[in-house]
């Protein structure tokens, strides 16, 4: 008995926290951090409690020279730092330091501003007002969900550089924002690129991956590439997007403008965002301002890590839970976004992420909320208290996204050789039922069967985002051919098919890959965060030669908006009205959805996978079945289909 009392103080031991001198740090309530600018003044405003003296430094330029004026900043109230000039110093550029420790910082931008030059070394004074594009007042996110939900949500996850780098894209603006606002593109063989392509697809959301100011790539070379998980400046767009980094409007406003067309043409925007970390630690603009204020810490005083990237932000704190919030505020205010999907949402306390939901809610009732339910590490904050997925249910209006199916299609992303339910491992069928019913709680459903959890974890189908790959590890057609060397071409273009059929079959909301509509590939590489423009550029040459995958990932989604059976908007409706069929061959997943019960004008559906290699045959439920849609050599006689294998079936009446 002592020794277990011994083993369970120390496990308690070695997550405590050290005690936090920042705790009673003061709280400022104010809205107006960073810059407020006007003609006749500009108000600067930085909180850095611990600094015993602060200054700004002005210039003409964005990089080199001195600086043109130098100046006291006033200490105010709660820790706030400020200073007013009140002349018109409109695109100067700006920079501070604080005095902490009997030490002045080096040049940092304040976290809150809005625009900076080249590489992010200076933030710029500016009128946001003179980034609006033409029409910009008129713009309002187009209508995909008359009760504005998110399982009516088709996300499309995309690399702004990806989209349009590649030779074979047919589009002008290679690499930047305006590359996605160009319609009417087209590859060699006359098919659609770009915006056209993703508007011909039928998708709803855009998730594109981070925009924001990040640290990773020179601004100044052409050649750079990163996925951008590595934020700076987290109010401000990436300058390599743009025609000229150095501009601090232009990117703004071409940001903008991509923002803009994308809605014309009935698309949503959603931002990828990384709050829990920061892409430097100790020498980060949060750091020099605050030291240790921002950043979760170890009992030994070292920085904790639960991203995997050096750091952890301290969301539980109010500052920087004000930050978040302010910042998501501003990118829903400034740049009409229409959602966020949270990096390592598992770091960020449950408390913040539903404040963050509820009040986005109130401004835009429609906006989809999402995020990886998991960190890369440890984390001080206990469990219980985080965003993690078995945490789900707590989470207003947030998804997480289901490792669960992701893995039971196509084999654990952490085992190259391991396969899934979608190339031939049967066993996987349990957590493809899991992620078809949302991860909730199902009266079919053999809980101890599925591969990660054994036991529902949402409360809503609103709240799992079921998806078979993403820009993390291989993407799918690779991880295929992978984890299955000896099937043929055509095997393996049947089984990333009826990956693709289950996603968008299932309900929650299913999320897409771009390029894997035409079976992209990364030539094997995964995790291809650095691997340039060779790896990661979209061939849009493989739609023409994959034109027929494709087109069936294209009715599919066509399928999914024109039925609301899949996209039922309760656990109750799933749980009552989708029925799995019993006494299957193995291999053989198969469904009824009640049609007519849940406003659809299909009154029943059938939907069946064969995740085995051969046909199998399978004596239909009682009614006259018509097939709305059928691929490979499957077919229907009577009351008896025969699925081909590793192919999906969707029959109604």
């Amino acid at each position: 008995m002592q020794n277990i009392l011994f083993f369970l103080l120390l496990i308690s031991a070695t997550r405590m926290v050290a005690q936090d001198p920042t705790a009673n740090y003061p709280i400022y309530k104010g809205n107006d951090l960073g810059l407020t600018y006007t003609s006749k003044a500009s108000t600067f405003k930085i909180w850095s409690p611990t600094a015993t003296a602060a200054r700004i430094n002005l210039y003409k330029t964005d990089i080199g020279s001195v600086s043109d004026y130098t100046a006291k900043m006033n200490k105010t109230v709660n820790g706030v730092w400020e200073i007013t000039i009140e002349h018109n110093i409109k695109n100067s550029y700006y920079t501070y330091q604080v005095l902490v420790n009997n030490s002045w910082s080096a040049e940092l931008i304040d976290p809150y501003a809005k625009a900076c030059g080249t590489n992010g070394a200076r933030a710029q004074v500016i009128d946001l007002k003179e980034t609006n594009p033409n029409g910009w007042g008129q713009d309002h996110s187009p209508d995909f969900s008359k009760g504005n939900k998110q399982t009516d949500a088709i996300i499309y996850e995309l690399h702004v550089r990806d989209a349009s780098i590649h030779i074979n894209s047919g589009i002008v603006n290679k690499g930047k924002f305006l590359g996605l606002t160009e319609l009417g593109t087209q590859n060699g063989s006359g098919l659609s690129t770009g915006l056209s392509h993703i508007k011909e697809l039928g998708v709803t959301h855009i998730h594109l991956l981070p925009f924001y100011d990040y640290n990773s790539v020179d601004e100044t070379k052409s050649n750079q590439y990163n996925w951008g998980y590595d934020p700076v400046n987290y109010n401000i767009p990436e300058g390599s997007y743009s025609t000229n980094a150095s501009d601090g409007k232009l990117r703004i406003r071409e940001l903008k403008e991509l923002v803009k067309t994308m809605h014309s043409n009935g698309l949503r925007i959603i931002m990828d965002v990384v709050y829990n970390h920061t892409a430097l630690t100790g020498n980060s603009n949060f750091n020099a301002l605050v030291p240790d204020y921002y950043y979760r810490k170890k009992a030994d005083g070292s920085f904790s890590d639960a991203s995997a990237c050096g750091n952890e932000t301290a969301s539980d704190k109010a500052m920087f839970r004000k930050f978040m919030l302010e910042s998501v505020l501003f990118w829903v205010n400034e740049y009409h976004i229409d959602g966020f999907r949270f990096d390592l949402m598992g770091i960020h306390d449950i408390e913040t992420m539903n404040l963050i939901s509820d009040t986005l809610r109130k401004i835009k009732p429609s906006i989809v909320l999402y995020g990886e339910g998991w960190t890369a590490g440890l984390s001080p904050l206990p469990d219980e208290q985080r965003a993690l997925k078995k945490n789900a249910g707590t989470l207003n209006g947030i998804a997480v996204f289901s490792d669960d199916m992701r893995d039971g299609i196509k084999g654990s992303v952490f085992n190259i050789e391991d396969r899934g339910f979608a190339t031939g491992k049967l066993v996987n069928a349990e957590s493809v039922k899991f992620g078809i019913v949302a991860a909730g709680k199902h009266p079919q459903i053999d809980y101890t069967k599925v591969n990660y959890s054994q036991a529902p974890y949402t409360t809503s189908p609103a709240s799992l985002i079921n998806y078979a790959d993403c820009h993390d590890n291989n993407i799918l057609w690779d991880k295929i051919a992978l984890s299955y060397k000896d099937a043929s071409e055509m095997d393996r273009i049947k089984m990333h098919q009826l990956a693709y059929a289950i996603v968008l079959t299932s309900q929650g909301t299913p999320f897409l890959t771009a390029g894997s509509e035409f079976l992209r590939t990364k030539f094997g590489v995964e995790n291809s965060f650095d691997k340039g423009d060779s790896i990661n550029a979209i061939n849009w040459i493989l739609k023409s030669k994959n034109l027929a995958t494709y087109q069936y990932i294209q009715s599919l989604i066509k399928i999914r908006k024109v039925h609301p059976a899949f996209r039922l908007h309760t656990a109750k409706q799933i749980s009552k009205h989708l029925v799995f069929q019993n006494n299957l061959s193995d291999g053989i997943i198969a469904y009824t959805i009640n049609g007519a019960a849940v406003g659809d004008r299909w009154n029943k559906i059938w939907v069946a996978f064969n995740g085995s290699e051969r046909a199998q045959t399978v004596e239909l439920p009682a009614g006259n079945w018509k097939v709305a849609s059928i691929n490979n050599q499957s077919s229907l006689k009577g009351k008896q289909l025969m699925i081909d294998g590793s192919s999906a079936v969707i029959l109604y009446q």
